[in-house]
């Protein structure tokens, strides 16, 4: 393990102000939140990318689809390759790749190309989240990390109730492509934050394949790791075609997608927090609750949302409990391996990003071959299978 893991507290000084471990938090959630922007803002302009570069809208999924697989692996490659770099350097890097990969995708000339950037969006998203996920243990006082946490993944909620609908709105109005020209900007802008605040984040030891694999032999990890393909694969396969979903079993205008969207991630940004609170408490119960109203929320759209009341109302159902989802089984990691945070953080957020890009993928083929309804069914499957594994870790006094 590295040495920050052993001290997970020495990344800031003890004495330093309170102010500067909390302005250093918030700079890594500006980061996830560009990524996680990035990753899924295409959700909102598939039919508007679709049709100008001609292709169906399955095929446009393949633009969240793309990155989500190539995170996967650059999760756990990325910290092994760069071995002992400071963690800041490593992230500073990452969000000048993220900056020139969206200037890319902007400019890209055919759908070709446009997948190509979005392979560096995916290297980008990988690397930075592996690192970014386990530094609430680094940046924040012991006590306060779950709140550190839940402030870092808040930059995911921030993401679908920011991001996400304000880009998506950004191309409706002037085009996807200054969309993503306006994401390339932002990225700049948080690259220039994190090197304004961000501390060293020394690695005396680099991230071994044999660290990683001990990670497994761990039940607790074990049971997220197949908890986090579940809830995130089933997700993604149904999220990921939320926009001709309200439109054609809701009746829901084109129009209004992005102020829905922007209602799912407003709800996500409240299950994040609602989250983090109860997780201080009850990690096994909290992340239990999750899955399950996932199960439900997303089957129920089939019946109870083919009106527009119904349709959003299950879809802000739906955004509180996905809203908690990452920082709940981030903290899952964190109590099932407190010693190897960051391999365990890697491995996860490989399967999270592996997920999400299957999720879109199976999707696409779902609803290009069979119908739109299939994916809402087994996005509600794979929430129930993932309820029944964590159910399994019931004994583990760690994650009680």
């Amino acid at each position: 393990m590295t040495t920050a893991e052993q001290n997970p507290g020495q990344a800031l000084d003890p004495e330093a102000p309170e102010r500067s471990r909390w302005t250093a938090v918030s700079a890594v959630a500006l980061g996830t939140f560009l990524l996680v922007t990035a990753e899924q803002l295409p959700i909102g302009l598939l039919t508007s990318v679709g049709s100008a570069l001609s292709v169906s809208e399955g095929t446009a999924g393949l633009m969240v689809t793309v990155p989500g697989i190539v995170a996967a692996f650059a999760a756990p490659l990325v910290p092994m390759l760069v071995g002992a770099m400071d963690r800041r350097i490593l992230l500073l890097l990452l969000m000048a790749l993220m900056t020139i990969s969206n200037l890319a995708t902007a400019m890209a000339p055919d759908f070709a190309v446009l997948v190509g950037s979005r392979v560096l969006v995916g290297i980008a998203i990988g690397g930075f989240w592996a690192v970014a996920s386990g530094l609430a243990v680094r940046l924040a006082a012991p006590a306060d990390v779950p709140r550190a946490t839940a402030v870092i993944f808040g930059g995911v909620g921030a993401a679908n109730v920011f991001g996400v609908p304000l880009g998506t709105l950004v191309g409706d109005l002037t085009g996807w492509r200054v969309a993503f020209s306006s994401l390339s900007a932002l990225a700049l802008v948080a690259l220039i934050a994190l090197l304004a605040v961000l501390p060293g984040l020394a690695a005396s030891q680099a991230i071994r394949p044999k660290l990683l694999m001990e990670q497994l032999r761990n039940p607790g990890v074990r049971i997220g790791i197949i908890a986090t393909v579940l809830i995130v694969f089933g997700h993604f396969a149904a999220y990921t075609f939320v926009s001709p979903a309200l439109q054609r079993l809701s009746g829901i205008d084109e129009r209004c997608v992005g102020p829905l969207l922007f209602g799912f991630g407003v709800a996500g940004m409240i299950g994040n927090f609602v989250a983090g609170a109860a997780l201080s408490r009850r990690v096994h119960r909290s992340v239990l609750a999750i899955s399950v109203a996932l199960a439900v929320a997303m089957p129920l759209f089939l019946l109870l949302g083919r009106t527009a009341v119904g349709g959003v109302v299950l879809l802000i159902v739906w955004g509180l409990a996905y809203g908690g989802a990452s920082v709940g089984l981030q903290t899952w990691m964190i109590k099932s391996a407190p010693k190897a945070v960051e391999a365990a953080s890697s491995l996860w957020v490989a399967v999270f990003n592996l997920s999400i890009g299957l999720g879109a993928l199976v999707g696409g083929v779902i609803v290009d071959t069979l119908s739109l309804q299939g994916v809402l069914w087994l996005g509600g499957t794979c929430a129930l299978l993932a309820a029944l594994a964590i159910w399994t870790a019931r004994t583990n006094d760690a994650l009680r």
